[in-house]
């Protein structure tokens, strides 16, 4: 398992609070907010048309499929909105599973959608998000531009006693001439010093208002949550079939180059013996003690075979002993603290094993560490690792390296692992398992 040396983020001097309103980002999610009131408009009133049509064709038999039809063109705007939210928003959520009837035919591709929860939703977003995206966009909109006019007034102050008959911004006025108008220089340089706040304030008032639009099209245009866990668990079991049957190639493999070419020498030499036992018994013997040297390491092989299967010391003595006998081959000085009440499942319990002794074996190989601690603990109903190094540094869990699959196995499971490895270390890697004890 290598580690992967990745570029780290440049470093921004300036603060956030005075970047954000020139950020790409706010832009994009002020565009976003903008678009979203023509938009949600015409997607109200086709809800609402398409509610309409059809409650008024249900007398007669063309109601329903008028609503099947509605519904689908509710999920083709559903596209568009999930397409929009990736492009400004960077928000990526994927399609829902099309209406598929059990039959071919038009009045099964109608049940179908009638009965996706994935089509009424749509609907539904297309009727709530029209009073939202007013909102967001009279409150986006005004706060960004009296921010911006306020904060740049020095500028554009002289416009009133040239064109308009009045000294400044009028805060009082009869209609006379009379009342309290923002002229003198304080005043002036006060006003800007408002709209500043008001500029600085503003992108996180967007934010927080494209953070309520991300819920509405995770929640109502993505798939459901139950969808979304079969997903993810046929993917995992894909992982887990990937991952035995590549445990199997090993094994076969391991047994094969090892103690299966071992055992086959060491019949071969037992034949030369026995030819050879009456002829010259001082050489049969001599090939005698050969062959049990052989048997030896054939048994050493077998046994380094079945502790990387299962270990007996995890199965006799749990995940302390088995922990500290990995930590007993480290290269380098490894601690191992292990605070567990009780035991938790089988599974889990050889999952962590092996989580530990590939992160060690990472430590040995890649690190460049002098010293390393292994911690174990429950947290609730989860087991938690962390492997600690004061190596070098720069793994990346996300460039497709030995990190990665074993990101992945965790996943299977419902399982997390965090790298933290900056450049120059420490490297801190967490994983978090289910307890199931």
């Amino acid at each position: 398992m290598a580690l992967d040396y990745g570029s780290q983020p440049r470093p921004h001097f300036i603060p956030p609070a005075l970047r954000a309103p020139f950020e790409g980002r706010t832009w994009r999610e002020f565009g976003y907010l903008l678009l979203s009131l023509p938009i949600s408009a015409v997607l109200f009133g086709y809800a609402m048309a398409t509610i309409a049509l059809s409650a008024g064709l249900l007398v007669t038999f063309l109601g329903v499929p008028v609503l099947a039809l509605g519904l689908a063109g509710c999920r083709g705007f559903g596209m568009m909105e999930r397409a929009r939210a990736r492009g400004l928003l960077g928000l990526d959520v994927p399609d829902p599973a099309p209406a598929r009837g059990a039959k071919s035919g038009l009045m099964s591709w109608v049940g179908a959608v009638l009965k996706s929860g994935v089509s009424w939703r749509h609907l539904l977003y297309a009727i709530l998000h029209f009073p939202w995206a007013v909102f967001a966009f009279v409150v986006s909109l005004s706060f960004s531009a009296v921010g911006w006019a306020l904060f740049s007034y020095p500028l554009w102050h002289w416009v009133f006693p040239s064109h308009l008959d009045q000294s400044g911004i009028a805060i009082y006025s009869d209609g006379t001439g009379d009342g309290f108008f923002l002229d003198t220089p304080f005043e002036i340089a006060a006003t800007a010093v408002v709209g500043l706040v008001l500029v600085l304030f503003s992108p996180w008032l967007i934010r927080g208002l494209a953070t309520v639009d991300r819920l509405l099209v995770t929640g109502l245009l993505g798939p459901s949550r139950l969808a979304t866990r079969v997903s993810e668990l046929e993917s995992d079991r894909g992982v887990v079939v990937d991952t035995a049957a590549a445990d199997l190639r090993r094994i076969e493999r391991d047994l094969h180059d090892g103690a299966q070419a071992r055992l086959v020498a060491l019949a071969m030499d037992l034949g030369l013996a026995k030819e050879k036992l009456a002829q010259d018994p001082e050489a049969a013997a001599r090939m005698v003690g050969e062959a049990h040297g052989e048997v030896k390491t054939a048994l050493q092989e077998l046994r380094d075979l079945a502790r990387g299967i299962h270990p007996a010391v995890l199965t006799d003595r749990g995940l302390d002993a088995a922990l500290s006998a990995i930590a007993s081959r480290c290269t380098v000085p490894v601690k191992v603290e292990v605070d567990l009440p009780r035991r938790p499942a089988a599974a889990i319990e050889g999952i962590a094993y092996f989580t530990v002794s590939e992160l060690l074996q990472n430590v040995s190989k890649h690190a460049g560490a002098s010293r390393a601690t292994v911690e174990v603990w429950q947290t609730r109903d989860r087991l938690m690792l962390q492997v600690t190094d004061d190596g070098r540094g720069g793994a990346d869990a996300t460039a497709g390296s030995g990190l990665a699959g074993l990101a992945e196995r965790l996943d299977a499971v419902d399982g997390i692992l965090v790298v933290d490895s900056p450049a120059g270390g420490p490297t801190t890697v967490t994983a978090e398992l289910p307890w199931r004890g």
